[in-house]
């Protein structure tokens, strides 16, 4: 692990010590062969209770609790083969089960689609009086009262059944993104100043190309992906297009103002909350990047501040390399703060397999963390000896130590918290890890490069996914209005948020616009502002935790170990945070600027 495999890999070449435990799952494909035809079988445990949950406070409780046991089986029947898929989506295997994944969900969310509806046709105050008559049904609280939320916007029992057997084509957009990504697209590879040829794929680009001190080789580099993307920009448009007439024709069924509205309802967050985080961090942030970009030009003696420039190291012949089990040490010594709880889980995630580090060819790009209800969290990520990997790598183990002590503290029904709160305990632990490396070291150029990391998370989040996030509301704001959606349309969104948001600090060229194809998260309704707002808590949170120690500590443990039982606003306040007001945002915009600040003077 000490070097970086220049090859690609095949799936089945990869060591097993640097692939996942899916063991953990499912000893066997037998075994999940098994319990795949088992849980369809079983859905009969739900269904028989169709048309009998008006006869009592005991019958709705039977239903729930047979609803909870089947879902916590399906989700890891699913969480599978989907992590299969992510691990070679090269492989027809994988590929035929995923298709029959999609196939079962569907039946099943037909088959148990009267859930809903029914709970909703109850006269007014049933439920209510069903939780008074039975103390048990109390665990399903928020979960029912979440449901009375959507009632005027829920449609007629056939209507819903009918939506929820077309699941799988409401999917399509995503798998078809997801697919051309893994398994068709080819990019041309790239020769170094002494004429090798280095391989290209989408991960060695992001993971590595992007981040490369080398001028010459990162925007050539640039050059070969932006060339592959262009030739599939009007197949993804047309795939997006369709996602989005998609969530237009449902907003519209169901009775939703817009598509925003119908996409911040299960977030439960308000427009004001939504539009807050977009346009605060948009104005008040744009400037502060800006003087980062042009200290970056200046410093790295560039002729012009290309858009594929903005993310090469600043001081790049000072770039330490992370091994794999250097940056597992570094991640645990950082994270003891929180406490002896928390710190096993993350030691557990390092040395029993719950992560997924090696480059071979079909697997997916960038870094998830997957969190089966029962079992342990799953993380994938590309392992490319950066230390950019170090701080992802505790990102993702924040995700896993949240879902972990929700999965441990609450019923499967009650462990998601809002997506708006969502990201704010994986960037928790990259601020606590930029933390912990900056009280070791005076070192200016040590303090520098990790500045410069730091800067790497809230370009990730108040930056790349915030831009993602002003596309979206424009793109929603079009299709609400009946514009069409095209490849032009998008590029030229893009191009201009991102020309508004960096002025004259950085060259908006035509691979600049292309960059709407590089993320998923259009494929999952309002996700991207969401990094910004977990951001957001985190930084917060961080700096109460500098100051007050045990107390927030506890607190944030709390809130972790809290799960879905609470609103996001009320889950945050908690952690003593408001989010109904700007304050907590500009108090952000703010650290980065001292951040930067910080980088210019080291130059001085």
């Amino acid at each position: 692990m000490e070097k970086t495999i220049e090859k690609r890999l095949l799936r089945t070449e990869v060591p097993k010590e640097m692939t996942w435990k899916l063991e953990d799952l499912f000893e066997t494909e037998e075994k999940w062969e098994y319990e795949l035809e088992a849980v369809q079988r079983d859905v009969t445990t739900v269904s028989q209770y169709k048309g009998k949950l008006g006869n009592g406070a005991n019958v709705l409780l039977e239903c729930l609790t047979a609803y909870e046991a089947l879902y916590t089986r399906i989700i890891r029947v699913a969480t599978y083969t989907s992590l299969r898929s992510s691990e070679d989506g090269t492989n027809p295997i994988n590929q035929g089960n995923s298709a029959r994944i999609a196939a079962m969900m569907a039946n099943i969310g037909a088959s148990l689609s009267f859930l809903e509806t029914e709970i909703l046709t109850l006269a007014d105050g049933t439920i209510e009086q069903y939780i008074q008559e039975e103390p048990n049904l109390e665990v399903y609280k928020n979960h029912l009262e979440e449901l009375l939320e959507r009632k005027p916007h829920t449609l007629s029992a056939e209507m819903e059944e009918a939506l929820a057997s077309l699941s799988e084509v409401h999917d399509s957009p995503y798998m078809i993104y997801q697919r051309s990504k893994s398994s068709d697209m080819q990019f041309t590879s790239i020769e170094d100043k002494d004429g090798s040829q280095l391989p290209m794929s989408f991960a060695l680009y992001e993971d590595r190309y992007e981040l490369s001190a080398d001028t010459e080789i990162r925007r050539k580099a640039y050059h070969s992906f932006n060339n592959t993307l262009n030739q599939y920009k009007n197949t993804f448009a047309a795939t997006y297009a369709t996602e989005v007439s998609k969530e237009v024709a449902l907003s519209r069924l169901r009775k939703f103002n817009s598509v925003t509205e119908m996409q911040l309802h299960p977030q439960q967050v308000s427009l004001e909350m939504y539009h807050n985080q977009l346009d605060v961090l948009q104005k008040e942030l744009a400037p502060i990047m800006q003087r980062y970009a042009k200290l970056k030009k200046r410093e790295l003696g560039l002729d012009k501040m290309l858009f594929c420039d903005l993310k090469a190291p600043l001081d790049p012949d000072y770039n330490p390399k992370t091994t794999y089990e250097e940056a597992s040490k570094m991640i645990i010594e950082a994270l003891e703060i929180m406490g002896p709880e928390y710190s096993q889980i993350m030691k557990e995630a390092l040395s029993d397999r719950w992560v997924d580090l090696a480059d071979n060819i079909g697997k997916s790009t960038g870094a998830f963390c997957s969190s089966p209800y029962g079992v342990h969290p799953f993380i994938l990520i590309t392992w490319t000896d950066t230390m950019r990997g170090a701080f992802v790598l505790a990102h993702e183990l924040g995700h896993a130590g949240h879902f972990y002590l929700a999965g441990k503290n609450q019923r499967m029904i009650n462990t998601r918290p809002s997506t708006y709160f969502v990201e704010a305990p994986s960037t928790m632990n990259e601020l606590l890890l930029a933390d912990h490396i900056l009280s070791k070291t005076e070192d200016k150029r040590m303090r520098r490069w990790v500045i410069s990391q730091l800067l790497g998370t809230y370009y990730h989040n108040f930056v790349t996914h915030l831009l993602e996030g002003e596309l979206q509301r424009r793109i929603y704001n079009l299709a609400d209005a009946g514009k069409p959606i095209t490849a032009s349309t998008l590029c030229e969104q893009k191009r201009e948020l991102l020309q508004n948001f960096w002025g004259d600090a950085v060259e908006i060229d035509d691979g600049a616009s292309l960059t709407w194809m590089r993320q998923p998260h259009y494929y999952m309704g309002l996700y991207p502002y969401t990094y910004s707002a977990g951001l957001t808590v985190s930084t917060a949170v961080a700096g109460m935790i500098k100051e007050e120690g045990q107390p927030a500590v506890d607190r944030w443990l709390d809130v972790l170990k809290s799960g879905g039982t609470l609103k996001p606003i009320d889950l945050i306040k908690k952690a003593g945070v408001d989010m109904s007001k700007p304050d907590a945002i500009r108090s952000a915009v703010s650290y980065v600027g001292q951040l930067v600040e910080e980088l210019e003077n080291s130059y001085k």
